[in-house]
């Protein structure tokens, strides 16, 4: 038996040995816990809240697509109504239904055909579908944008409850998008300053785009309406996402050159 066991350690040291030169030879070293999550962080560094934002909203393509039904519902709706071609009205509005209907499915086939993302689409679609039925059920093509009008004025009615219950949404938004998920803004008193009164600027830039479009509603100019969401509520609404952007980096930068490390 006492002669077995220093064969035996021999045994284990140089399979010990082996171990070690492959670990070495591999660099299979496993790291701290901190120092982990820290290579990982940069490895893989999120994308910044512009891109996040972006990409939820589908980029400029998102953009773009998003509006192409509604420009052709309003280029059908002139040009076959009683301004050009002169058709019933009713018939005009039918080809104008059938034409943006129309182009919101053939958004959705291209994303498909090309293994591209179709959510953005589908809720295209969706809104379209709706401000559809809702334009032939009552015959004027003024309520193909009611939907859009309502929805509007409802998210600005969310987010101004959001802040007077003290639970900025931006800030909400940013948590998920810039900050890896965890919401520890509120006991940064700065950052909570600066998140209420965006949450306010988009509450601004939400009623002014759906009052626009309402006042339009309210004096049956159903085609100024398609033309204003396009020509004018993009616009607003890519300033206020684009301040919004540079007014958070701005504090957030600002704040970081603060708590860092003098030399």
């Amino acid at each position: 038996m006492s002669g077995s066991e220093p064969r035996h350690a021999a045994h284990e040291s140089v399979e010990e040995r082996i171990a070690e030169e492959i670990v070495e030879e591999l660099d299979l070293h496993p790291l701290p816990p901190a120092e982990q999550r820290k290579k990982e962080d940069e490895e893989e560094p999120l994308p910044s809240m512009s891109e996040q934002i972006a990409e939820q909203l589908g980029g400029v393509r998102g953009l773009i697509e998003s509006s192409l039904p509604v420009l052709a519902f309003v280029v059908l709706n002139v040009l076959l109504g009683d301004s050009v071609l002169g058709l019933e009205k009713r018939q005009a509005l039918l080809w104008a239904i059938i034409g943006s209907v129309g182009t919101a499915l053939v958004i959705g086939a291209v994303r498909l055909a090309g293994k591209q993302p179709v959510r953005h689409a589908v809720n295209g679609l969706f809104g379209i579908a709706i401000g559809a039925w809702l334009a032939w059920r009552t015959g004027d093509a003024k309520n193909f944008y009611l939907p859009g009008i309502l929805l509007t004025f409802g998210q600005a009615a969310v987010l101004l409850l959001s802040v007077v219950f003290r639970k900025p949404l931006i800030g909400y938004a940013w948590g998920i998008m810039a900050n890896k998920g965890i919401q520890d803004w509120f006991g940064n008193a700065r950052l909570f300053r600066t998140f209420q009164w965006l949450t306010l600027l988009w509450v601004v830039s939400l009623s002014v785009r759906a009052g626009i479009q309402y006042y339009l509603y309210a004096m049956d100019e159903a085609n100024a309406i398609g033309i204003v969401r396009i020509l004018v509520s993009w616009p607003i609404y890519a300033a206020t996402f684009a301040y919004t952007a540079w007014a958070i980096h701005r504090v957030t930068s600002a704040q970081k050159r603060e708590t860092a490390p003098t030399v």
